[in-house]
């Protein structure tokens, strides 16, 4: 689960960064409107996202390996009780 929050808590710092340097530049030579707002909110998503591919491989990597232990670890246990079942 700490994996999980890690690479969670690094997507949002992200855009958090991304969102900031975005809203700077746009106010520095857009006048800003609601359509100002929405378009920096997408141009921060994209740039975001596309950084965080590249960025945060290591986090993403270790949050998949996780999940599939997990998963494994669940398997594991429903094959063992259906063993025990067919034992009875």
């Amino acid at each position: 689960m700490k994996a999980f929050w890690t690479y969670t808590l690094a997507r949002l710092a992200v855009f958090g960064a991304t969102f900031g340097v975005v809203w700077l530049i746009a106010s520095i030579w857009v006048e800003w409107g609601n359509l100002t707002s929405l378009l920096v909110l997408l141009i921060s998503l994209v740039l975001s996202s596309v950084i965080s591919i590249f960025a945060l491989a290591g986090l993403r990597d270790k949050l998949a390996q996780n999940v599939q232990e997990r998963a494994a670890r669940m398997t594991q246990r429903i094959e063992e009780s259906r063993h025990a079942e067919d034992v009875d």
